[in-house]
C-alpha cells in the first residue's frame, strides 16, 4: 500500500477523504425531493413516511462514537473502509425497495456509515505533513456541510428528471468509488487497540440513551410534548445516559473518555459546536422554505423545488472557499479568532435576513454568510479537539464532536417547527408560516450564533509562534 508524505502524496490522501465525506454526507438531503411522494412509493401513511428520514439520524448517531473508537483502536483506514459497507448495501437496498420496511432498513445502513468523516480527521493527523494539516483538516471538516449543500438540489434534479431508484443506485455507485479510492491511496495508520477491549456495554449504553433522546427531539412535536410516549422517552435517555456516563468513568478502556472530554478546551469546543449547529439549521430548514413560498404571500419567492436548490447550492461552495481561510486565520491568529469570526459571520447572515427577506440575491447572501461562517468555525474545531487529546482519543474525540453537531442540528428542527408552527396565517385556504414566524426563527439564529461567538472567547490556545505555543499541541490533562 503506498504511503507518502510528500505534498502530492498527502494532497492524494486528502482529496479522497474529502470525497468520501462528501459521499457519505449526501445521504443526509437525499430523500428530500421525495418526502411527498414517499407515501405513494412505500404504500404507507405520511407519519410512516417520515420515519425515512429519522431513522437515518438514529442510526448515525448510534454509529458515530462506536466508529470512533474502533477508528482509534484498529487502525483508521480499516474502518474507513469498513463505513463504506453499510452505505453501498443500504443505498441498494433503497434502490430495490418498494415498500417502508426494506427501506428504513437501507436508510439506516447508510447512517451508519455517518463516522466517516471524523474517522478521515484524526486520520489527517499521522498521513499529512505538519505544515499541511490545518488546511486539510479545515477542507475535511468542511465536507461535513457541502455535501448535504450540494445534495439538495442534485437530489432534485434527479428525482423530477428520471426515477427516483437513480439516486440511490448513484450513491451506491459513489460509494464503491469512495472504497476503491480508500483501498487505493489512503496508507495505513496507528492502531492503539493493543491489549483493550472493546467497550461493548457503553456502546450499548450510548445507543438506548442517544436513541430515547433523538426520538424525543424529533418526534416530540409530532406526539406531543407532554405525551406518555414522550415523557417516558425523556425520562429514559437521561436515567439511561446517567448511568453510562457512571460506567464510562469505572472502566478503564471507555467507548468515550469522559475524563479527556471534561478537558477545559474539549468542553469548551464541544458547547461551541452544539450552539453553532443549533444556529446554522434555521437557515438550512428555513430558507428553503422561504423560496418556495408563492410570491403572493410577499414574503415568498414561488420557486420549484430544482430552482430552489440551484440557489441553495452556492452556500455550499462559500463554505469550501472559506475552509482554506479558516486554516489560515488560525495559523497567524489561533483557533479562538476563527471561531470568534465564524460565529460573526453567521450573526451577521442572519441579521441581514429582516431586510433582505422577499429578495432571491438577498436570500442567497444569508445562506452564503451563514455557510462561510460555518465553515471557518467547522474547520477550526477539529484543530482544537486534535491538538486537545492524546493520539489514541484523536478519532472518537471527533466522533464526539461531530456527533454533538448532529444533535444541535435535531433541536433546532425542533424548535424551529414550534416556532413556525406557534406563528401562523390563513393564506388560499391553507395554514402557513407567517413572516413573524421565519423571522423570530431566523433572530434565534442570529443570537445562538453570537452566544457560541462569547463562549469561544473563553478558549486559551496560544497563536502559533508564541512562546506558549507548543501547547495547543500537548494534549491537556483533564482532572475527574
Amino acid at each position: 500500500m503506498p504511503h507518502s508524505n510528500s505534498t502530492s502524496g498527502s494532497g492524494r490522501v486528502v482529496w479522497v477523504l474529502v470525497f468520501g465525506g462528501i459521499v457519505t454526507t449526501l445521504m443526509s438531503t437525499l430523500v428530500i425531493p421525495l418526502l411527498g411522494e414517499l407515501p405513494t412509493i412505500l404504500g404507507t401513511s405520511v407519519a410512516n413516511s417520515s420515519w425515512v428520514v429519522t431513522v437515518t439520524l438514529l442510526s448515525g448517531a448510534v454509529a458515530t462514537p462506536v466508529t470512533g473508537r474502533l477508528g482509534d483502536m484498529y487502525g483508521a483506514r480499516r474502518i474507513l473502509l469498513l463505513c463504506t459497507i453499510p452505505l453501498i448495501v443500504g443505498s441498494v437496498l433503497c434502490a430495490l425497495s418498494s415498500s417502508l420496511v426494506p427501506m428504513l432498513v437501507g436508510r439506516a445502513l447508510q447512517g451508519a456509515g455517518f463516522g466517516m468523516v471524523p474517522v478521515g480527521i484524526s486520520a489527517l493527523r499521522t498521513l499529512v505533513p505538519p505544515e499541511k494539516l490545518g488546511s486539510s483538516i479545515a477542507v475535511m471538516s468542511a465536507s461535513l456541510g457541502i455535501g448535504g449543500t450540494l445534495g439538495l438540489p442534485l437530489a432534485a434534479v434527479v428525482a423530477q428528471t428520471t426515477s427516483w431508484r437513480f439516486l440511490f443506485w448513484g450513491v451506491a455507485t459513489l460509494s464503491v468509488v469512495t472504497a476503491v479510492l480508500i483501498a487505493w491511496v489512503v496508507p495505513s495508520t496507528p492502531a492503539y487497540g493493543a491489549g483493550k477491549r472493546f467497550d461493548a456495554v457503553g456502546a450499548l449504553g450510548v445507543a438506548l440513551g442517544l436513541v430515547c433522546l433523538l426520538l424525543v427531539v424529533s418526534k416530540g412535536a409530532e406526539w406531543g410534548w407532554a405525551s406518555p410516549t414522550t415523557l417516558a422517552l425523556l425520562a429514559g435517555a437521561v436515567v439511561v445516559l446517567l448511568i453510562w456516563g457512571l460506567w464510562e468513568l469505572r472502566i478503564d478502556a471507555p467507548l468515550i473518555d469522559l475524563r479527556v472530554s471534561m478537558g477545559k478546551r474539549v468542553l469548551v469546543t464541544n458547547s461551541v459546536t452544539i450552539l453553532i449547529g443549533f444556529s446554522a439549521y434555521f437557515q438550512s430548514l428555513l430558507v428553503p422554505q422561504l423560496r418556495q413560498l408563492p410570491e403572493s404571500t410577499g414574503y415568498g419567492l414561488g420557486q420549484s423545488m430544482i430552482v430552489m436548490g440551484l440557489w441553495c447550492a452556492p452556500s455550499g461552495l462559500a463554505m469550501m472557499a472559506a475552509a482554506p481561510l479558516s486554516a489560515r486565520l488560525t495559523a497567524t491568529r489561533g483557533p479562538r479568532a476563527t471561531l470568534l469570526t465564524g460565529c460573526l459571520f453567521m450573526a451577521t447572515g442572519f441579521a441581514s435576513s429582516v431586510f433582505l427577506m422577499g429578495s432571491t440575491w438577498g436570500l442567497m447572501f444569508v445562506s452564503c454568510s451563514v455557510a462561510a461562517g460555518l465553515g471557518l468555525a467547522y474547520g477550526a474545531i477539529p484543530t482544537v479537539i486534535l491538538s486537545s487529546v492524546p493520539p489514541s482519543e484523536g478519532a472518537s474525540a471527533n466522533s464526539v464532536n461531530t456527533l454533538l453537531r448532529s444533535v444541535g442540528s435535531s433541536v433546532s428542527a425542533a424548535v424551529s417547527g414550534m416556532v413556525l408552527g406557534w406563528m401562523t396565517i390563513e393564506f388560499a385556504g391553507s395554514v402557513i408560516p407567517s413572516r413573524t414566524g421565519f423571522v423570530t426563527g431566523l433572530m434565534i439564529g442570529c443570537v445562538t450564533a453570537l452566544v457560541a461567538g462569547a463562549i469561544a472567547m473563553v478558549l486559551r490556545v496560544p497563536k502559533p509562534g508564541t512562546a506558549r505555543a507548543h501547547e495547543a499541541h500537548v494534549p491537556e490533562q483533564a482532572t475527574g
